[in-house]
């Protein structure tokens, strides 16, 4: 089986060379470390929490937003305002257990949790690696309708060709190559900013709309705010976001191949570590709720507007945009879905796999050879080649992402539990457990998820 040149020459240093620190410059990191000014060092570390943000909009919550603003209008906009600090709170205390450790959250469970938690937990990643092969299944049948919309060919061939060279993609690049295509993907999502602006003229209904919460009590509001509030926050992001942010410290050249934790490092770097990987998770976060809020504010603003209120896929959004908005926005609508669920594909096989790997005790990790992770690649084509099966099947999208939903749903709250159990630990933490923000953060959005689950069946919102 071929393996990845580049990170297998990494990982056979010496035990003496991995405790110096190496005057290399990384991979993935276009920027000179530590020098010129202080903007220059911020720009270096963006990355794990940009693409966690961006994955997070993914061609199944595009639908959902879509649905949202074309069903309601602006009423649901307020959300966007209201999900962006839990969001930014638990993406950071999954970072900072990274940072603190450096070591993955399927690791740290092991020794958080005894056998029953464990065991409890590995079902959880098993029914999450599922969830992700479904939702994997409808994004890839998404860039397929998408391709389709742009004339491009049939959605089954851009389905199949997207899932293989994704599989491909992921088995065969080494680390930096991947994670430089992430950064280069999540430009896509900025088509939605440029088509909010094209078609937005009642900016200050906008911004009433935003910071004043326009509820309805009726069963169908109720559910499509549970569907956006378990699309933005997501079980597989607490895995993805931990996980990249360790695969980065994993290419730097402290540490050889250990990822060195901040304990272990000068004070004055680790501080600047830390607040620079805040920042980064920050304007993750930040970037994904302004494409929730461009989403919901131009399918409000055109869509709602001229009653087009059945909206069920991103491709159908945008298809329908066309009449009221022009050719030009129905293709970035299109381009900014297709481009965001090559994304999406790699981070929902990716993160599963790495919480399960790390649960065994096996190795994980894109920046290792399929011979060094033969689990963790393993589970990773179970999702992508899982998916793209399936979305040759004909399988109907929309129950797949209903079904992804419900078990989203159901799965967010415990394993929130998980992360703020383990990033309360301070013997696994040390001096960078969860401050009372954190604490206070992390425990609402846990209780809010759990709410919504259970609403999502006392309501009847679940229709599969």
């Amino acid at each position: 089986m071929a393996i990845k040149p580049d990170d297998d020459a990494r990982l056979m240093s010496t035990d003496s060379s991995d405790a110096q620190i190496s005057t290399a410059t990384s991979e993935v990191d276009i920027t000179t470390r530590q020098v010129g000014p202080v903007w220059r060092q911020y720009l270096r570390a963006m990355g794990p929490g940009l693409v966690t943000g961006a994955s997070d909009d993914d061609p199944s919550g595009i639908a959902t937003y879509s649905q949202a603003g074309a069903q309601y209008g602006l009423s649901l906009l307020w959300a966007a305002l209201l999900t962006l600090p839990l969001m930014a709170a638990v993406q950071e205390i999954c970072d900072r257990t990274a940072l603190a450790t450096g070591t993955g959250l399927g690791e740290l469970a092991v020794k958080r949790f005894n056998r029953a938690g464990r065991t409890v937990l590995a079902v959880l990643l098993v029914t999450l690696i599922v969830a992700n092969a479904l939702n994997i299944a409808a994004d890839l049948v998404a860039i397929g309708s998408g391709m389709q919309l742009l004339h491009a060919g049939p959605v089954w061939l851009w389905a199949l060709l997207g899932g293989g060279l994704i599989t491909t993609l992921l088995v065969l690049g080494s680390f930096a190559r991947i994670a430089l295509i992430f950064k280069v993907l999540c430009a896509a999502l900025l088509a939605y900013l440029v088509v909010a602006v094209l078609v937005t003229h009642q900016w200050g209904s906008v911004l009433a709309h935003t910071i004043v919460p326009h509820i309805e009590l009726n069963k169908a509001y109720l559910a499509l705010l549970v569907a956006v509030l378990g699309t933005t926050i997501s079980p597989y992001l607490f895995f993805w976001q931990s996980a990249h942010r360790l695969e980065e410290m994993r290419d730097e050249p402290e540490g050889g191949i250990h990822p060195q934790p901040l304990t272990q490092q000068a004070p004055k770097r680790a501080r600047r570590k830390q607040a620079t990987s805040r920042l980064d998770v920050f304007a993750g976060m930040t970037f994904s709720n302004l494409v929730m809020f461009a989403i919901i504010v131009a399918t409000a603003q055109t869509l709602h507007a001229h009653h087009q209120t059945n909206i069920q896929s991103a491709a159908q959004a945008a298809a329908a945009l066309k009449t009221f908005a022009g050719q030009f926005a129905s293709s970035l609508f299109a381009l900014g879905f297709i481009g965001s669920g090559l994304l999406a594909v790699p981070v929902l096989a990716g993160a599963g796999s790495v919480g399960l790997a790390g649960l065994l005790g096996k190795k994980w990790g894109f920046s290792r050879s399929v011979r060094k992770a033969p689990v963790f690649y393993s589970l990773v084509a179970l999702g992508t080649l899982g998916g793209t099966a399936l979305s040759l099947l004909h399988v109907n999208p929309i129950k797949l992402l209903v079904l992804v939903a419900v078990i989203n749903g159901i799965a967010a709250a415990p394993f929130l539990v998980v992360v703020m159990r383990v990033s309360a630990s301070q013997s696994l933490m040390g001096d960078y457990v969860n401050g009372k923000a954190a604490n206070i953060l992390g425990w609402t959005t846990a209780t809010i998820m759990a709410v919504a689950a259970i609403s999502l069946f006392a309501t009847g919102g679940v229709s599969l």
